[in-house]
């Protein structure tokens, strides 16, 4: 299906046959979303939630890897963003929902409806000085925290549903203690360097809402950064 672009958008390759409209001036996504769509894992009859799900590309492509889902929902405040991954769904024939929204603003009609939620969500704190407020957001706290994400994931997941997160490596504690705080019992972590043998820079995890304790440390994986870019 054709779609209208507006000033500053292109269309990108981004899975196969399937495209994705990007803006330049506003976030192009990177390659630790399709590392944390890859490291998620998919189960029979699942409702996915994206959270702060900017253009849609975790969501997206996961959806591509995983074709099998019951639903997917994307959410993202930012309506510029939002009105870039209905385009981009409509364009692909993406069935799914988008909401334009905050994450702590996402409506009681959800409460334990997920049984997996994505999540890429900012990784900085601090200001944003010499850039733009759309992009800040994306990548610092300015408008959500990371314990407020968690907060939300427990709310709107189900009993025993999964979390998927990403964030820096030196957040690491911050992140499991936070997790564990909501009754999200990590089960598999993943740290990602830039190179084979680097110090690890970021870190994935998948909790379960009610997990019992026990955790697998995956190899750390190398983000060969083969997709989009800031």
């Amino acid at each position: 299906m054709d779609v209208i672009l507006k000033e500053g958008e292109e269309i990108e390759p981004f899975f196969e046959d399937k495209k994705i409209i990007q803006n330049a001036s506003l976030y192009r996504f990177t390659s630790d979303s399709i590392m944390l769509s890859r490291f998620a894992r998919a189960k029979s009859g699942d409702n996915v939630a994206d959270f702060c799900a900017g253009c849609g590309v975790v969501g997206f492509h996961f959806l591509c890897l995983n074709p099998g889902i019951k639903s997917l929902t994307l959410f993202e405040m930012q309506e510029s963003l939002a009105d870039m991954a209905r385009r981009t769904a409509l364009m692909d024939g993406f069935q799914c929902r988008i909401e334009c929204t905050r994450v702590q603003d996402i409506g009681k009609e959800y409460d334990g409806f997920f049984s997996l939620i994505l999540c890429n969500p900012p990784y900085e704190t601090g200001g944003f000085e010499n850039v733009s407020y759309e992009r800040a957001v994306c990548r610092k706290e300015i408008t959500i925290t990371l314990e407020e994400i968690i907060a939300a994931a427990q709310r709107k997941l189900k009993y025993g549903g999964r979390l998927a997160i990403i964030n820096r490596a030196d957040r690491s504690a911050e992140l499991m203690y936070t997790l564990k705080a909501h009754q999200l019992e990590p089960k598999r972590i993943q740290y990602i360097s830039g190179t084979p043998g680097a110090k690890p820079y970021l870190i994935m995890a998948e909790a379960v809402y009610g997990g019992k304790p026990g955790v697998d440390v995956l190899p750390v994986a190398v983000n060969d950064r083969s997709y989009g870019g800031m």
